[in-house]
């Protein structure tokens, strides 16, 4: 009788250590599974640390993105005609046309295409070239890029900036012909950052430039 309780005894002994491994291991691979909060799925909280963490400047990019997209949409819901690849086609010429006016003193052509701000300061600019008998002998070389920079619509003004990228050879001569600054056979990257600018309700489908700056 006492050696059957004994033999017993180790049988259950045996059985314990048996499932206290089984059980132990398996609470100790879940302690390490992230447990889901009420609100996720399982699946969601296994991801969760493996999902990247992106920079803060990545993010503003992204709210500049979205911001440029809201405006873009607002002027294209107010102005049925308007298309943005044909505005930023029309855009690209009239930054050829601008510059090579302000190189060859052609106000007429900057009083078209500009706000009054914008021309008093190129007719500026020229007056003071004229006066010190100086002239541009400027080519743009190419328009590398044109990108959205900033949009928007204010009451039945639509603003849109664009931030040109261009190739530009440029030289400045004296009243004597002198080369004074620059070389036709370098050309240098330019970047801008033109805004134009148009009331809807206008009758004409021109846009002005309104604002220039360094990009």
């Amino acid at each position: 009788m006492i050696l059957e309780i004994v033999i017993l005894a180790m049988v259950a002994g045996f059985l314990g250590l048996r499932l206290y491994s089984v059980l132990g291991r398996r609470a100790e691979h879940e302690e390490e599974q992230p447990i889901p909060t009420r609100f996720e799925r399982p699946e969601e909280a296994a991801n969760e640390s493996r999902r990247p963490v992106l920079p803060a400047a990545v993010l503003r990019r992204r709210e500049v993105v979205d911001s440029n997209e809201a405006g873009v949409r607002a002027i294209a819901a107010a102005d049925p005609r308007f298309e943005l690849g044909s505005f930023v086609e029309g855009a690209q010429g009239a930054y050829r046309m601008v510059l090579e006016a302000f190189w060859e003193g052609d106000r007429e052509t900057l009083r078209e295409l500009c706000d009054e701000d914008v021309y008093a300061r190129f007719a500026d600019a020229i007056d003071a070239r004229e006066a010190a008998g100086e002239t541009l002998e400027n080519r743009l070389v190419r328009i590398e890029s044109a990108t959205v920079s900033s949009a928007s619509l204010d009451g039945r003004v639509a603003r849109i900036a664009l931030l040109f990228v261009a190739d530009i050879a440029a030289v400045t001569r004296d009243g004597e012909g002198n080369v004074i600054a620059g070389s036709l056979a370098d050309a240098v990257e330019s970047r801008d950052v033109w805004t134009f600018m148009r009331h809807l309700d206008s009758s004409g489908p021109d846009w002005k430039l309104d604002e220039t700056d360094e990009g």
